[in-house]
Formats: C-alpha cells, structure tokens, sequence
C-alpha cells in the first residue's frame, strides 16, 4: 500500500468539497442558525470553516483541529483570508485525546460544530495497525453473538459524533456533519436510547459518489440540542436543495422506525405470529462445503472433482438465487454435516465414508474459520442447522439484494433445498401453504408494513428480526386469508413439527 493509499485508509481523508460546504451552510443560515463560534473537530484543509465565515457574519471564535500538520497549515491560511475579524484557533491535535469540553467552554454561543469526519471502521483501521482510533470498547452494549460475529464493529465518525453530542449537552448548539446515512441513523439512535436531548434532527441525503467517489449511502446530518423535552423524530430530506420532508424516522418503543407515517397505519399487523423465520445453513467455507454438479460428478471451489455419497448432500440455494429469480432453481450442493446444532459429526464415518474421507482431507480449511462460534464444537460443525432446514417447501427472501420480493422454495430432486446464511426463510409442509405464505407477503399490505421499518442503504436491509414483526395471522385477517392460514396451522400441529 503507497504512503497516500495508507493515509486515505487511515483517517478517511476525504476533503469536502468547497461547493458542498458552502451549500450545507446556506441551507443552516436559511434556517436561521446564527453561530457566534464555529468548531470543526477535523477541518482538514478548512474548507467548511471558510464556508461557515463566508456565510455567517456573527461568528467571533472560529476553532480548527486537525491531526495532519501540511492540512492545519492550509486551513490556517485559507480561514485567515475570510476572518472577518473572527478569533481564530487552527491548530494540529488529535480528535481522541483533546480536551473538548474544556474547549467548547470557552467559547460564545450559539456554536456551530460542523465538518467531515473519517469514513473508516475500527476494523478497518486494526488491519493496517493504527492509532487513529478511540479505545477499544464495545460501546454499542451488543451481546453474545452479536458481538463476537462483528455488529460491535463501527465506523470512527460514529465514536466522533457521539462524543460530540456529548459535550454539546446544556449548550446552545448544532452539530452538522456530513457521515454515511447509517452511521447518522446509529447516532442518533444511540442519542435517544440514553436520553440526550435533542430538540431537532435532519437527514439531507446527498451523492456520495459525485462528491467523493464513494459508493455508499451519505448525509449530512444536522441535530440541534437542547435543554428541555427531547424531540424523537428526525424529518429525512432527499437532497440539500430539498425544502420538504420525504419521511420522517421516529425512534419509539426501542426501536428506529424508517417512516413514522407508514407504521402509524399499519402497527396493528406488528406482533408475534404463528410462524417464525429462520436463517439459512452457515458454515463460512465456500470452497469445500459448496459444490457444483458437472457431467454427473461434483466439483468443489478448489476446482476439485470429488465423490462423495448422496446422504449428506443437498440442493442448495444463495441470495442471488432468490433475489434474481422468480423461480429459483439450485445451481450448486452443499455438504450438510449435521442435522441438528451439535450433532456427533463422528456419524459420518461410519454412514458415509467417502464423505468423511472429503471433510478429513479438508479439515485444514475448515479449522481456519475466524469465528469463534465454531470452537469447542464437533469436527466440521455447521450453525443455523435443524428441523426446518429440510422442511419440503420453504417461502425465502434474500437479506443482501435491496428487494422485498418472497420466493417460494420447492423440493428439487427429491429431496429439500437448503439455504445459505445470506437468505431467510419459513418452513412449510405443503406446497399450498407456501403459496399463500407467499401471496401474502408479496401483497402491497406486506410491503408498506415492512417500509416502516426497513433501512435500504443497510449492508444487509432485511434481517430476521425486521421480518419476525410482522404477524402472518394478523395480516392473513387483512387480507381475508385467516381461515385458509389456520387450516394449515391446525394440519402443521398434526405431523412432526419443522417450525
């Protein structure tokens, strides 16, 4: 990696540009912001103080800070040349060891912090050994495997921003920072779930890509403090020009609804239903778990021909099956070592030895998985595993591709699809069950339920839990389907349950 390439990686060096910040503080001085201090935690080279001095003409202390020296020697002279008799402090420091409180103490309101923060994760910056990062902590509070398999992971802007809103509490203050939509969506929900005031809180949607050659969703996130009643909604704009309000996020119950208006008309569907989702086959081992089918034989990712009995082999089905096709048939098979979560994987040798003969030869690469969930676990061991992973008939969606279309999943060559962990699904017994599962999730009823609450910009939109809110029993009344669904319940309660 070249010394520039490290740099970009490192502290997220994307400059804002000098139109964009100007254009952000245009839109802050329409809405009768009148800053008599400007802060920029990480100017860079100054461009939104200049714009910030160029647009209000009260400010009396403008603030600068900056890790890198070549950009504070810009700032300074780019902000000197439009002081307007402003106080100003440019200076080199580091965002994680400045005492801000302390700073912003000292200056005159109503302040302004405003800027551009790094558009890099923690783990990003762990890869390459950085300091540039705040200590170590997993200040989200996630638990068990949520934290061991990578939520606990955050981008840097998110520990910058919080601990902005934290030293703006009590004071007469803005923050305007431009961050990917999902960090701002973080922030503020991290912000109402422990009690910051909050008067006011926007989202003004902008392109990333032609403002940084970033292919991620981007905003510029302007929350206004306060010292009385907390306000729990924030009004999404769709640009910078854009006057009115396309949605509005609310944060209720514990939870960050996407569009307040839709959930108000259709909560009455939210609920625990019969059914319950499930997550696909996880086993993080592509190359030797996947295999495709070619002239009667199979060939794994290592481009291997290999023979392995049928009884541990079975039809398999990715994101992109489901997501692209209406009807998704399997184009690969996946090794199945287990049947439940912490079978003996020993029973393999004896039923199919050609199979446990393929998995011994490539136990090196199965004992490299990262995850700590396959520790202290039986040889081979596999995770979302059970009953419902070999139910016949299946109604699936794909959590990668940004669509909310349900697929129906039938058995192919005698035997039951399974899925990966990109996909999730509902067991069904029958192929009529299935099809009115589907019907109905597919209905527009469906869809505008779950528009309340779903994040497309999200690197996975659709999780379990966004789609276990939705009762099924509830929507089938909707749509007057409820009689045909409980037929189905009462026959499922008949036979060996795969739910």
């Amino acid at each position: 990696m070249s010394a520039k390439n490290r740099h970009i990686q490192e502290f997220g060096d994307f400059q804002t540009p000098t139109q964009l910040a100007r254009k952000a503080c245009l839109l802050l001085s329409k809405q009768g912001l009148t800053p008599a201090s400007v802060v920029e935690p990480t100017c860079g080279v100054g461009n939104f103080l200049v714009a910030a001095l160029e647009t209000f003409s009260g400010i009396k202390n403008t603030v600068g800070i900056d890790v890198n020296s070549q950009h504070i020697d810009r700032a300074r002279v780019a902000v000197e040349a439009v002081g307007n008799g402003s106080e100003i402090d440019i200076r080199q420091g580091n965002f994680f060891t400045t005492d801000w409180r302390c700073l912003v103490e000292s200056l005159p309101e109503p302040l302004l912090i405003i800027g551009n923060p790094p558009w890099v994760t923690n783990a990003a910056l762990g890869s390459i050994g950085s300091s540039n990062a705040p200590q170590k902590s997993n200040f989200q509070k996630y638990r068990g495997l949520d934290a061991i398999t990578g939520k606990s992971n955050f981008d840097i802007s998110e520990a910058m921003l919080l601990e902005t809103l934290d030293w703006m509490a009590g004071k007469r203050a803005t923050m305007a920072m431009l961050c990917k939509t999902a960090v701002a969506r973080k922030v503020l929900t991290h912000a109402w779930k422990n009690e910051y005031r909050l008067a006011a809180a926007d989202i003004y949607r902008i392109d990333a890509m032609a403002q940084f050659g970033a292919a991620t969703d981007a905003c510029l996130l302007v929350v206004t403090a306060s010292s009385a009643k907390t306000n729990f909604d924030c009004r999404v704009h769709d640009s910078l020009d854009e006057s009115s309000v396309s949605s509005v996020l609310r944060y209720s119950d514990g939870r960050l609804l996407a569009d307040a208006a839709a959930y108000e008309t259709w909560k009455h569907l939210e609920g625990n239903g019969w059914y319950k989702w499930r997550s696909g086959i996880k086993h993080d081992c592509a190359k030797v778990m996947e295999l495709r089918k070619l002239n009667g034989k199979y060939q794994n990712g290592l481009s291997e021909i290999v023979s392995l009995e049928s009884d541990y082999l079975y039809p398999m089905l990715k994101s992109s099956d489901i997501a692209n096709s209406p009807n998704p048939h399997p184009s690969r098979f996946m090794v199945v070592p287990q049947t439940f979560l912490g079978e003996d994987t020993g029973l393999i040798k004896e039923h199919a030895p050609k199979t446990w003969e393929y998995l011994e030869s490539h136990a090196d690469f199965l004992e490299r998985r990262a995850s700590s969930i396959y520790r202290n676990r039986p040889p081979f061991s596999i995770f979302g595993v059970g009953k419902y992973s070999f139910a016949p008939w299946k109604v699936a969606i794909s959590g990668f591709y940004k669509s909310l279309r349900f697929r129906i999943v039938c058995p192919s060559a005698g035997k039951p699809v399974v899925l990966d962990d990109t996909c999730y699904f509902i067991a069904c017994q029958t192929q009529e069950e299935a099809a009115c599962i589907a019907e109905m999730l597919n209905n527009e009823v469906a869809q505008k339920f779950f528009s309340a609450f779903i994040f497309w910009d999200a690197k996975r939109p659709v999780t379990i839990e966004l789609l276990q809110r939705l009762d099924l029993l509830a929507l089938a009344k909707e749509l007057g389907k409820d009689n045909r669904l409980m037929s189905y319940r009462n026959s499922n309660t008949q036979q060996p349950s795969l739910l």
